[in-house]
């Protein structure tokens, strides 16, 4: 990840500048309240077209807050343990090592976990929307393409034949087991074949509402 540059106010602060604008303080007031520049309270308004785009309530405390953050650094440079830091903050010793492995700062080779650099690297994981993996990384998309279209192949690149299973089900008469040709696609979209449903089971009218609607003309 790209250097964060200057440290970044958390989304505890933002959240408060928020709450002031929404009591009627000016972005300038509501800056100075929650210890920011005047220019950057503006910019905060600016981009967000004037309405906030964080939720104003407080967080339930399922992830990790800044202030957490700054404690695990604190006893991460007293040299403690995984499992006592979990215990002294009350969470899951999992939960404190995928923290120092995700969001610790990495300078000339070394690791070093740092309050606000971890903050920032939530803050960039937690953004909406997220590129899609398939879209991002060309080998994993040819890799689920050629699984998904039966190119299976050996170690040494001979391919190998899919098993052939037909599907089972309460309308075996009306599907095929094996995949669908060009010729039994378009049999199934003429107008004689039976009506399917948006997964391809078929489907039927109902009897008694038709037998009642020519009762009742």
């Amino acid at each position: 990840m790209r250097s964060p540059g200057r440290p970044v106010p958390s989304r505890a602060v933002e959240r408060e500048f928020w709450r002031l604008i929404a009591g009627g303080a000016s972005t300038e007031e509501a800056a100075v309240a929650v210890g920011v520049s005047a220019p950057v309270g503006s910019r905060w308004f600016r981009h967000a077209g004037g309405m906030s785009a964080l939720c104003l309530t407080e967080p339930t405390g399922r992830y990790l807050s800044f202030t957490e953050r700054e404690e695990i650094a604190i006893l991460r440079a007293q040299d403690v343990g995984v499992r006592e830091i979990a215990r002294r903050l009350g969470r899951d010793p999992a939960t404190i090592s995928r923290e120092l492995r995700r969001n610790s700062a990495t300078r000339a080779g070394q690791r070093g976990y740092r309050a606000t650099v971890a903050q920032w690297k939530a803050q960039q994981a937690a953004k909406r929307p997220k590129k899609a993996k398939l879209a991002a990384n060309p080998r994993l998309r040819e890799y689920v393409q050629a699984k998904l279209s039966g190119a299976v192949t050996d170690a040494d690149g001979s391919p190998i034949a899919g098993p052939n299973v037909p599907w089972v089900g309460r309308r075996q008469d009306r599907r095929w087991g094996t995949a669908w040709s060009p010729e039994q696609i378009s049999a199934g979209s003429s107008s004689t074949s039976p009506m399917t449903s948006r997964c391809g089971s078929a489907t039927r009218r109902s009897t008694s509402r038709c037998t009642s609607r020519a009762g009742a003309r």
